[in-house]
């Protein structure tokens, strides 16, 4: 891809992370006995992230109850951000070797009657297409479950295609 679209992709990064108005350069903290990304041939598998900046998860709770919609997707754009900071790690530093992503799972944690999953995970969908612009388009499910680590309100994870 080159310069042109590595200075694109990372400039648009650090403008998503000024919109949310969180940093996330600096270490990705993981929380137990696994890696944060593996790579293997032209794909990144990106472990699950919650919606954690620094030390401080900024969403708990579960959405449809005492977390609206729009503080869920908040969480879903923050775990796709983390997830984007631990690719640009996989990939030597360089946004623009993304090809692909190819394909996100959002967990959201919400009550029984919450049915608005897919609505969150735009969330996420948003800030992917927003830093790696057609590189970003992907496939998607997401699920409401009971519980996520840390009372978290949203997890993701991530596959992408690399150069």
């Amino acid at each position: 891809m080159g310069a042109p679209a590595q200075a694109a992709a990372d400039a648009a990064f650090d403008r998503v992370a000024a919109e949310l108005g969180y940093d996330f350069g600096g270490e990705i903290k993981i929380g137990g006995n696994y890696v944060p990304f593996v790579a293997n041939g032209d794909e990144v598998y990106v472990s699950g992230q919650i919606p954690r900046v620094g030390d401080q998860v900024v969403v708990t709770g579960r959405a449809g109850a005492e977390v609206p919609l729009a503080r869920a997707q908040l969480a879903a754009k923050v775990c796709a951000m983390r997830a984007l900071a631990l690719l640009r790690q996989a990939v030597g530093g360089d946004l623009g070797r993304v090809k692909k992503v190819l394909r996100i799972t959002v967990f959201i944690r919400c009550t029984e009657a919450f049915t608005q999953q897919s609505e969150v995970a735009d969330g996420a969908s948003e800030v992917l297409y927003a830093v790696l612009g057609a590189a970003g388009v992907h496939t998607r499910t997401s699920v409401g479950v009971l519980q996520l680590p840390k009372g978290a309100t949203v997890e993701l994870d991530l596959v992408a295609a690399v150069e």
